[in-house]
């Protein structure tokens, strides 16, 4: 199985829509980034944080098996042009102009940063270019719930061919907040 190193750009990568107005109106009042490249998304080297908002999320199925003593922060943050839909057992986060998911920036420890981005990779399934993918690993821009401070993070969306077909036929999850679904 490939995954993403510092090296290889065979990740997939959506067009930046920081300045999209439907998503500025979404956000409102809430500061929005810049462009960014997200093959360079900070210094090079320096890894990202990931946002969370189903099964990683504290409290649900997935946190201790691969958080618990890994992390050293996480707290609340919005991904706004968004929103949510329910899977079998875990949610997908699909990019929709106006909409917001809720969920948690995890910041990882540096001596588990490589070891926990192969194991998430594996745990959503995703392999950089395959077409088979449910889901893609992208660079994006999060809001913390303090601060309104934006911060560039990976994010595990619905890949295009999920994507499309949980549009169609999905149930989305209301108030884009997996923790609150019922």
């Amino acid at each position: 199985m490939q995954v993403w190193t510092p090296r290889d750009s065979g990740f997939v990568v959506y067009p930046d829509r920081s300045g999209d107005p439907a998503l500025r109106q979404a956000g409102a009042g809430i500061p929005h980034n810049r462009s960014v490249d997200p093959r360079e998304p900070r210094k090079p080297g320096t890894p990202l944080p990931f946002f969370v908002y189903g099964t990683l999320r504290p409290g649900e199925a997935n946190h201790d098996l691969f958080l618990r003593g890994r992390t050293a922060a996480e707290e609340p943050a919005r991904l706004l042009g968004a929103v949510l839909y329910e899977g079998p057992g875990y949610p997908f986060a699909v990019e929709e102009p106006g909409g917001m998911v809720s969920g948690e920036l995890v910041t990882v420890l540096p001596e588990s940063y490589e070891g926990l981005l192969a194991e998430l990779d594996r745990l959503e399934e995703y392999t950089p270019g395959d077409p088979r993918n449910l889901y893609e690993r992208v660079a994006r821009d999060v809001v913390r719930d303090i601060g309104g401070t934006v911060v560039r993070t990976w994010v595990y969306l619905a890949a295009p061919r999920t994507a499309a077909r949980l549009r169609a036929h999905g149930t989305r999850v209301e108030g884009g907040d997996w923790a609150r679904r019922h």
